[in-house]
């Protein structure tokens, strides 16, 4: 569940040089494309925030002990104004009712909504200098913050990601980005390491078009995020230091519509220890936070 996005988020900075479109990177970003244009006719509404209304389906994620299959909404947006590089989404869990035994959302007190936000301040356009040497563009104030509204505190995440983030130049139409950040963790399922700064997490995404194709742009989007440094799995047997989550999507897009199809492996998602048995009161089952998930999606931009 929690979007592709999560851990997504693309910026505009680090896909300018691309000459037609710019395009967002997770699941949760990574799913937006947008036609650059200087027509003041533009289709969209803001000629600065791209935004997207998407339904996505996602099975055997791996952000918690069990796979999740799920049908949800999604309100997705980003853009850049001045110093301001931004990426978020909202998802509705469940929203359309769907989903595995596992899952539960909006309508079945689950959570009613997840959000994620990155916004990164360009430190170049705030002191006036030109910081960025050698393949490194452009620097930035970068954070991630991150809201499950759960019913109650233990079904409740509460995270921000603070950092320092760069664009990078790598000579081809590869568009890069990276972040660095520390986490600062409030409420978390109820795990051992709320209320605390714990661990560090490295943020990679990547842009390439690869063709026109049925009167649309085919894009590579990619982007993992590794959390390391973490003193979870010290105080707790089934839970984990560290976690990778590593996503590729294939997007095609249009004026007004997107379609993607995402492939996303996890190793320690979660930071929940692979194989370890548990018991939630419905019987034992053994986490399964090893392997692969996917999404299909489909979205309108306006």
């Amino acid at each position: 569940m929690k979007a592709i996005l999560v851990g997504a988020g693309a910026t505009l900075a680090a896909f300018a040089p691309l000459p037609l479109f710019a395009q967002s990177d997770d699941a949760s970003g990574e799913t937006l494309s947008y036609q650059a244009t200087d027509d003041s006719r533009s289709p969209y509404l803001s000629d600065w925030l791209n935004q997207a209304v998407n339904v996505v389906g996602s099975g055997h994620t791996r952000f918690g002990p069990q796979k999740v299959d799920d049908l949800y909404l999604e309100y997705e947006f980003f853009g850049r104004k001045g110093p301001l590089d931004v990426y978020g989404y909202i998802d509705f869990p469940k929203f359309f009712g769907i989903g595995n035994a596992a899952d539960s959302g909006i309508w079945d007190d689950g959570s009613p909504m997840f959000l994620e936000v990155e916004p990164r301040l360009s430190i170049d356009e705030m002191t006036g200098r030109k910081l960025g040497f050698g393949p490194f563009n452009e620097f930035y104030i970068a954070s991630n913050y991150i809201f499950d509204w759960g019913h109650n505190s233990d079904n409740r995440q509460n995270t921000l990601f603070l950092g320092l983030g760069t664009d990078i130049d790598t000579g081809t139409k590869l568009g890069l980005s990276a972040n660095i950040y520390a986490r600062y963790q409030w409420e978390n399922y109820g795990a051992e390491n709320e209320n605390s700064w714990d661990g560090y997490r490295f943020k990679i995404k990547y842009f390439y078009p690869l063709a026109d194709l049925w009167g649309g742009s085919l894009n590579w989007i990619g982007f993992a995020n590794y959390d390391f440094g973490s003193d979870l799995g010290d105080e707790s047997p089934i839970r984990t230091n560290n976690s990778l989550a590593a996503t590729n999507i294939l997007s095609l897009g249009y004026t007004h519509w997107q379609f993607s199809a995402v492939a996303r492996y996890w190793h320690n998602g979660g930071q929940w220890k692979d194989g370890t048995q548990l018991d939630f009161g419905d019987g034992p089952f053994r986490v399964s936070s090893n392997g692969w998930g996917y999404y299909l999606i489909a979205g309108y931009k306006f």
